[in-house]
């Protein structure tokens, strides 16, 4: 019986590990800090500018963190009303959500490469007569 609970358990195990850094919990909404249509939001920890996806149901949306909070246990996240409008959660008010960092590195790095194969696509590379 125990080998066939472990069987159980191992997808869990498996698709926690993939998103090791995301956390679970209800998210609010509140008039927000800044300008009207930017998508902020108030976390308790991750620091100011960060980028966070904010998941819930079949809808995610990125939102930079710009204020602290919330401070209503149970919370994790306060979004503000333009984010909350794209995550449609504007009439429940307090829902579900999943939030994780947005790896900006990767992003860079992607942006980079395709800034260098723009640069050389009308270029063309030299190339030696004796190595044909």
């Amino acid at each position: 019986m125990p080998i066939a609970k472990w069987c159980a358990a191992l997808p869990l195990l498996m698709l926690g590990s993939a998103s090791a850094n995301a956390e679970s919990g209800l998210a609010s909404f509140y008039p927000g800090v800044g300008k009207k249509s930017e998508m902020t939001c108030a976390h308790r920890s991750h620091p100011f500018g960060k980028k966070l996806r904010v998941s819930h149901g079949k809808i995610s949306i990125e939102c930079r963190v710009n204020d602290r909070g919330p401070f209503i246990r149970g919370r994790i996240i306060d979004v503000s009303t333009s984010a909350a409008r794209a995550l449609g959660m504007i009439d429940a008010g307090i829902v579900q959500v999943v939030v994780e960092a947005v790896d900006e590195e990767k992003a860079v790095v992607k942006d980079a490469k395709a800034d260098v194969k723009d640069a050389m696509a009308g270029q063309e590379i030299p190339v030696a007569e004796n190595s044909l």
